[in-house]
């Protein structure tokens, strides 16, 4: 029996497979390596976290993002320098080939429980036990439309999540839907791709980071706004570092907190690509929309309730992700029932386990148990870190595993 299969192959499932590794943890590990990043994000596009708050986690860091982009001599800074998605892209690849080597390209079909732990089923058919699951599916399972949208055929409406390519949309007209990093990038890329794009949302201004000024800052500056995986500011700092102190808050502050901090906004250097370029309807509301000659027609509510209609031949919903077991259906409908939620989320332990024991989630869908830095890819670190500690303290109190593929053997594969 396997002790521990990982599922899902972006930062997080790419981190804790090599802190397994490094510790002699006996696992696999499924997936597409950097799949939402590789397939599902817009091409020209880049990171809102800065360079040293993008790496992908080995134990004794050996391949940052810094030292990436050193060996294949791309431009890289701590600050100031925004990471490309093809940069980033690039880096968890070579992270998977030279970390990660023993990676499978398969997608996991079903999990099931058994009476030794699970059963995973592989689109290829083979069946494999193991004890322990963990899922670092990212934000794959999640994507958000509003449902006053939903009921529109998928010709004239898509998610964000679904563009990588935007060279289709020249020339045509394009509604984008939302107000922060996925709605602000991907409408600069679609007018710079020659789209006729405008950007509808209910905020009142869009927000964008501050542009680093590239000078020193002052000790005061640093105490009173010290740097942070997740920016600047004493709040961030805290849901950067001290994901377990979070962990024990009230559930309602918890909710609260992951609600509202580190909401929608872009990158720096976002603004330049839609201020002055991009029509914006700001401070208004999708209310329905309907086909009529091959267009959509869009009703939008103003904050003062007056309606306007916009009519496009396509709508992007650039309107986020919210985790949802139901949305797993690879888990089995069992698992599904059983597992204590709150919002559609998975309560944790300390160690990431769910409900059912042997069953993990990180990343986003831990988001409400351990803070907003799960919904970043700074939050691996200390995922990695944390499950890594809390399956070898399990591991010296259970029965020797027979040798099942062991992941540190199987490096040539």
């Amino acid at each position: 029996m396997l002790d521990t299969a990982i599922v899902g192959a972006g930062p997080y499932g790419l981190s804790l497979a090599a802190h397994f590794k490094n510790h002699g943890i006996s696992f696999r590990i499924f997936g597409r390596p950097m799949d939402s990043w590789v397939a599902h994000m817009p091409k020209g596009m880049c990171l809102k976290s800065d360079g040293f708050a993008s790496n992908i986690y080995d134990p004794n860091a050996e391949l940052t993002l810094e030292r990436f982009c050193t060996e294949r001599q791309i431009e890289y800074a701590h600050t100031g320098i925004p990471v490309r998605l093809d940069t980033f892209t690039a880096y968890g690849m070579a992270f998977r080939e030279r970390m990660v080597p023993e990676l499978e390209e398969k997608l996991v079909a079903s999990v099931e429980r058994s009476s030794q732990g699970f059963v995973l089923r592989l689109e290829d058919g083979e069946a494999i036990s193991a004890r322990r699951v963990v899922l670092a599916v990212g934000i794959t399972h999640f994507q958000y439309v509003p449902e006053n949208l939903a009921q529109l055929p998928t010709e004239f409406l898509s998610h964000s999540f679904h563009h990588r390519e935007l060279d289709s949309f020249k020339g045509r007209s394009v509604l984008v839907i939302g107000g922060g990093s996925s709605a602000t990038d991907l409408a600069g890329l679609l007018h710079e791709a020659g789209a006729q794009v405008q950007l509808v949302s209910r905020r009142r201004e869009l927000k964008f980071h501050t542009k680093p000024t590239g000078k020193p800052r002052s000790w005061w500056q640093q105490i009173r706004h010290p740097q942070s995986g997740l920016g600047p500011g004493m709040r961030s700092r805290f849901f950067a570092d001290f994901p377990m102190l979070f962990h024990p808050l009230p559930e309602s502050l918890r909710l609260e907190l992951v609600r509202k901090t580190l909401g929608p906004s872009g990158g720096w250097f976002a603004r330049d690509k839609v201020i002055g370029k991009v029509p914006l309807w700001l401070e208004h509301t999708p209310e329905r929309a309907h086909i009529e000659n091959g267009r959509v027609h869009l009703q939008l509510r103003d904050k003062d309730g007056a309606q306007r209609e916009l009519q496009a031949e396509h709508v992007i919903a650039a309107t986020g992700y919210k985790v949802d077991l139901d949305r797993l259906r690879f888990l089995s409908p069992e698992i599904r029932s059983k597992l204590k939620a709150v919002e559609r989320t998975p309560v944790l332990s300390t160690t990431f386990e769910s409900s059912i024991a042997g069953l993990y989630f990180v990343g986003i869908a831990a988001a409400n148990s351990f803070g907003p830095v799960m919904r970043f890819a700074f939050g691996a670190g200390f995922a990695a870190r944390t499950l890594t500690e809390a399956v070898r303290q399990s591991l010296s109190r259970e029965p020797a595993l027979m040798p099942v593929r062991s992941s540190v053997a199987s490096t040539a594969e």
